[in-house]
């Protein structure tokens, strides 16, 4: 009896848990405004934000002209590729990190620039 009482307070214990991940997840913008250094990748049409923060971001597109900017340090506006999973995946850093088993929280996504505007002709190293 002891360990059914166990289980049912574990599982209460862990829909709540889940519950409210969820909802903290739901909550976060599918749009991102970052800072940093644009850099030029192998691949045409795409390059790579080293944000000041130390994430990174492969960026695209069709609208700004990111080329014009390359070796700058601009501020990037766009919209997250696949929000729902680049939101959980950050969750689940965040609690690795927050638990002490990952010592580097740098977040790494896909962005889909809207609007990019230099900051300095020069990138901060």
């Amino acid at each position: 009896m002891k360990k059914i009482m166990l289980f049912l307070l574990l599982a209460c214990v862990s829909s709540v848990w889940v519950m409210a991940q969820d909802s903290e997840t739901k909550g976060k913008s599918d749009t991102r405004t970052i800072t940093g250094c644009l850099q030029k990748t192998s691949h045409q049409n795409q390059f790579l934000l080293v944000a000041n923060d130390g994430s990174s971001w492969k960026v695209h597109s069709s609208t700004a002209s990111l080329a014009d900017h390359v070796g700058h340090t601009v501020t990037a506006t766009g919209t997250v590729s696949h929000p729902t999973a680049h939101n959980m995946k950050e969750d689940t850093k965040d609690m690795a990190h927050d638990t002490g088993m990952k010592k580097d929280n740098s977040e790494h996504g896909a962005l889909t620039v809207t609007d990019v505007q230099m900051v300095s002709d020069s990138c901060q190293k």
